[in-house]
């Protein structure tokens, strides 16, 4: 399940068309779409405005850890990931693609430190907090999760993830089990 997750956001996020930072009115767009498919429009423009780092080098290098992480080459792509992180520290998105490495590795601690460090650049990452909540789950940490998963959904309604996740953890949660 996790390494679904992850695969579906690095496809989802590695040929996106560059925008400017996310501004509040896309979010309030992404909060109040009426429909899963405006959502996820307005997710996807999110997604690909994190990629615009304001720096020409770094969103090239950014881009190539991308493609190299498409392939499967997470070596390759974390090294680039760690050079944007030294040339940029303060982009949400270099820490979030390598905190998918290190989910993908089960490397939880490396994880958990770099999708903070995404929640403390950019609290309305959907995608770090997602990020929390499957590791959480993975992990058996199912409360965590549950509110990893409702943080998300805050911020993404329609996320389908999110929402079969808060499903599934809320009948944990009240003794139902699955």
């Amino acid at each position: 399940m996790l390494r679904a997750f992850l695969l579906a956001l690095a496809f989802m996020t590695a040929c996106l068309p560059a925008l400017a930072v996310p501004t509040d009115e896309m979010f309030e767009k992404l909060k109040n779409a009426p429909s899963e498919s405006e959502a996820n429009d307005a997710a996807q423009d999110i997604w690909a405005s994190w990629m615009e780092s304001g720096s020409p080098t770094v969103d090239m290098i950014m881009q190539r850890g991308v493609e190299a992480q498409m392939i499967g080459d997470t070596e390759t792509a974390r090294t680039f990931y760690d050079r944007a992180i030294l040339i940029k520290p303060d982009n949400p998105q270099a820490w979030f693609r390598r905190a998918g490495i290190f989910l993908a590795e089960e490397n939880f601690p490396e994880a958990l430190r770099d999708l903070n460090e995404t929640l403390k650049l950019e609290p309305r990452h959907f995608g770090a907090w997602a990020g929390l909540g499957s590791m959480f789950e993975t992990m058996g940490a199912n409360d965590q999760a549950l509110e990893a998963w409702r943080e998300a959904l805050v911020i993404y309604p329609h996320m389908r993830d999110g929402l079969q996740a808060e499903k599934r953890l809320a009948k944990i949660a009240e003794g139902q089990g699955l």
